[in-house]
């Protein structure tokens, strides 16, 4: 099974990703992106340019990954990756569900003001800094949201007012897995998930 985590930029997706494979003994987390930077760094900048989710090369690699891990390993896939093109999605999300592997696609859904927010503090900097700057990421935002209400509607969960602990356990009930219990002390959870977040920050 793929358990792909959808969201705008700074919706949660890879630290609820790596809270669910924390607590599921048989999963591995599957990122998308490094697909694009694999481009990126081998191709002397001529592929540097826009969004790489905009190269049918990066499309085509995810699918047959995702293709191949699927048909080879027989646990959990977590995929944390924004698509918020129709397209895209049909073309990856699309093509493995009609290969008959099971996907599980939910949406982390936020309002904008709160993903302003936590792109704010992601990349430690005020709101109206980030905002004046224009990041890709808040750049993303509207057509994100947009997309999420009119044309990718698989399921939606509201994570305006919860914890990533409660966003992985509300995943893992709607897919029928079990969570082992996480005994971490919190102060080690919440240095575990600033580190994944610094890791996976969008250069």
């Amino acid at each position: 099974m793929i358990l792909w985590i959808n969201g705008a930029f700074g919706a949660g997706k890879t630290t609820t990703a790596f809270a669910l494979h924390k607590r599921i003994k048989n999963s591995i987390v599957y990122d998308p992106e490094n697909a694009g930077y694999f481009m990126w760094k081998n191709s002397s900048n001529i592929l540097r340019k826009g969004d790489f989710q905009d190269y049918e090369l990066w499309r085509e690699m995810n699918y047959k990954m995702l293709k191949l891990i699927s048909e080879n390993f027989d646990g959990i896939i977590i995929v944390p990756m924004t698509l918020a093109n129709p397209q895209y999605h049909e073309e990856i999300i699309g093509r493995l569900t009609n290969d008959g592997i099971e996907i599980k696609h939910f949406i982390l859904y936020l309002d904008k003001e709160t993903i302003i927010k936590r792109l704010s503090r992601r990349e430690f900097k005020s709101t109206k800094k980030l905002i004046k700057e224009n990041g890709f990421g808040v750049n993303s935002i509207d057509r994100c949201i947009d997309s999420f209400d009119n044309y990718i509607k698989d399921e939606k969960i509201n994570a305006n007012n919860k914890n990533v602990d409660d966003i992985a356990e509300e995943i893992a009930e709607k897919s029928n897995i079990i969570l082992s219990a996480d005994k971490r002390p919190k102060i080690i959870k919440l240095l575990s998930r600033y580190y994944v977040l610094i890791k996976h920050i969008r250069a």
